[in-house]
């Protein structure tokens, strides 16, 4: 080494931080290659008595440098925290597995047991896992309570591999009474993809431990959330969960509306560029309304929700005492919808909670509507319902199994004569909607509601139907309730749904005033005729057609909240 080097190495030694059972090199920027590069740094390892915490980043270590300090850990067994993240720049990748097995080996050797182990950053990709995996296993790490592997370009591949080296620690520590119990995983920006992170769920739900999970910018999409969300609900203690710039989608973010319902201590949520979008985000808001009593913080930005759904959003977050931060910048409000979001957080005395906006979307383009349906549905007559083969009625495809045949008739071809044939068998068409289903439960409510009449034989039995049915379909869950009414407000045209073949219905009156009648009712949820009422005030104009029974339903929703504040 020339001299030059040697007296630049001791010069950043002298700025080595040592005391509390800490040595640390951090931020030195040393170019460490071989043994006589590291001696230095190497006696005084060796010399630090009782040595607990070591750190190493921001310097970069060939294979010499990292095998010579590995010898210097082989006597520190009280050795618990190494802070070894950004620690192979400019190295090659094949080097990178060779050193980490070196120091991985030197704290099996010496028996320490580890409580923290930082390697962000390191860029070592799958190869770099199998260089950790033995130590993983081991019970050195039997102990470990936080895992930090940000930025290492995994891959789905490297993700099986850290997946399997976590259950097998798992394994070996629980045959020793004293299961593995990590607390905090970090893993963002490593590619795992839904492959990787569904291995990572399975360890996920073996430990049931989790505190801090943080998985951003992975390239997950539903799938993979999903296995995620399934084992998520497992960790109840978990108080951070961050997920930012992966694809939920409607499906992903009904998984985790479901996962965070069985979360009663998390503080954080992180879910900005995730796609959230407007019926994801109303699905969340079903779980802040039910659960999630100390939330401090949520992120929903940049998910494609819109004006309505934004304003549900902050309406729910209205009864969180501990909260400190609504993210929603980067959606699809516009300049009238960020107004209208600032003045009912202020409305509210929340609008300190508020984050910037200034990176809105505007409002998104109104959806290509043929002009022949929006014709059809000016034409709808303002006082009638319909017939079987006019407009309200939606064929439903299947019924439950072992329905009696005039039930069957009816859901097939519904018509006003055939409901009252039924007599007491209407109590059966219950069975024929499943908050599990809620896109069919709205057909169901829609055709029946669909044969409103003013005869009063007929108004009385439509009625007595669409409200048993509806209080059915609201009495579960306040998420699958939300699924319902998020259903039937795309049907409705007042919220653009995600699934494509979910179609507009061409509402006839009846249903619209069937659903007037309900939202009155003692059963029908408050915060459903706020969330209506937010929806249909904010699409003048939806839907296009009946004009005065949409008047009569928006004036009795206006009512109702009104009473509710």
């Amino acid at each position: 080494m020339a001299s030059d080097d040697i007296s630049q190495l001791a010069e950043a030694l002298s700025n080595t931080h040592v005391g509390d059972g800490e040595l640390s090199y951090k931020g030195l920027g040393l170019k460490l290659d071989t043994a006589e590069s590291v001696e230095e740094m190497v006696h005084e390892i060796q010399q630090y008595p009782g040595l607990r915490a070591l750190h190493l980043e921001g310097n970069t270590l060939g294979v010499e440098a990292a095998q010579a300090i590995a010898k210097a850990l082989e006597s520190k067994a009280l050795l618990q925290r190494c802070y070894w993240s950004d620690m192979f720049t400019g190295r090659l990748r094949s080097e990178i597995p060779t050193a980490l097995r070196s120091l991985g080996n030197a704290l099996m050797g010496a028996g320490a047991r580890l409580t923290e182990l930082y390697l962000s950053d390191n860029a070592f990709g799958p190869d770099g896992v199998k260089g950790i995996e033995q130590l993983l296993k081991s019970p050195s790490c039997h102990t470990l309570r936080e895992l930090r592997l940000n930025n290492c370009g995994i891959g789905i591949g490297g993700g099986k591999i850290l997946a399997g080296a976590l259950m097998e620690c798992h394994r070996q520590s629980s045959a020793l009474g004293a299961p593995f119990k990590l607390r905090v995983f970090v893993a963002g920006r490593n590619r795992l993809e839904n492959e990787g992170a569904s291995a990572l769920a399975k360890a996920f739900q073996l430990m049931g431990s989790l505190e801090e999970v943080h998985m951003p910018q992975n390239g997950i999409n539903y799938a993979g959330v999903t296995a995620l969300a399934s084992a998520i609900q497992q960790n109840p203690d978990i108080r951070v969960l961050n997920l930012n710039d992966n694809t939920f989608t409607k499906k992903g973010t009904l998984a985790m509306a479901e996962a965070l319902r069985h979360l009663r201590n998390i503080q954080v949520i992180n879910f900005g560029d995730c796609l959230v979008r407007s019926e994801g985000a109303i699905a969340l808001t079903a779980v802040l309304r039910e659960g999630l009593p100390i939330l401090k913080e949520l992120n929903l930005s940049f998910g494609e929700i819109t004006e309505a759904a934004a304003l549900v959003v902050a309406q729910a977050v209205m009864d969180k005492p501990h909260m400190e931060r609504l993210d929603l910048n980067g959606n699809c409000l516009g300049e009238e919808g960020c107004e209208a979001l600032r003045e009912a957080m202020e409305n509210m005395d929340k609008g300190d909670l508020l984050g910037s906006l200034s990176d809105d979307e505007g409002e998104p383009d109104d959806d290509d509507v043929d002009q022949e349906e929006d014709e059809e549905r000016a034409d709808v007559d303002e006082g009638g319902g319909c017939c079987e083969d006019e407009i309200g009625i939606t064929q439903i495809k299947a019924c439950p199994a072992q329905s009696p045949p005039e039930i069957m008739s009816f859901v097939r071809c519904p018509t006003v004569e055939k409901l009252l044939q039924l007599g007491e068998m209407r109590t059966r068409l219950q069975h024929q909607v499943s908050e599990a289903e809620p896109n069919q439960a709205v057909d169901v409510f829609l055709n029946i509601a669909s044969l409103y009449r003013e005869d009063p034989e007929a108004k009385a039995v439509v009625l007595e139907t669409t409200d048993a049915l509806m209080k059915k379909l609201l009495s579960g869950s306040a998420l699958h309730s939300s699924c319902f009414i998020s259903s039937l407000l795309v049907r409705m045209g007042l919220l653009k749904g995600e699934e494509g073949k979910v179609r507009k219905a061409l509402l006839v009156p009846g249903q619209l005033l069937c659903l007037e009648h309900a939202v009155q009712q003692e059963w029908f949820p408050q915060h459903h005729a706020s969330l209506l009422h937010t929806f249909i005030s904010r699409n003048a104009g939806a839907p296009t057609s009946c004009s005065s029974a949409r008047e009569k339903l928006s004036s009795t929703l206006v009512r109702l909240c009104s009473n509710q504040h």
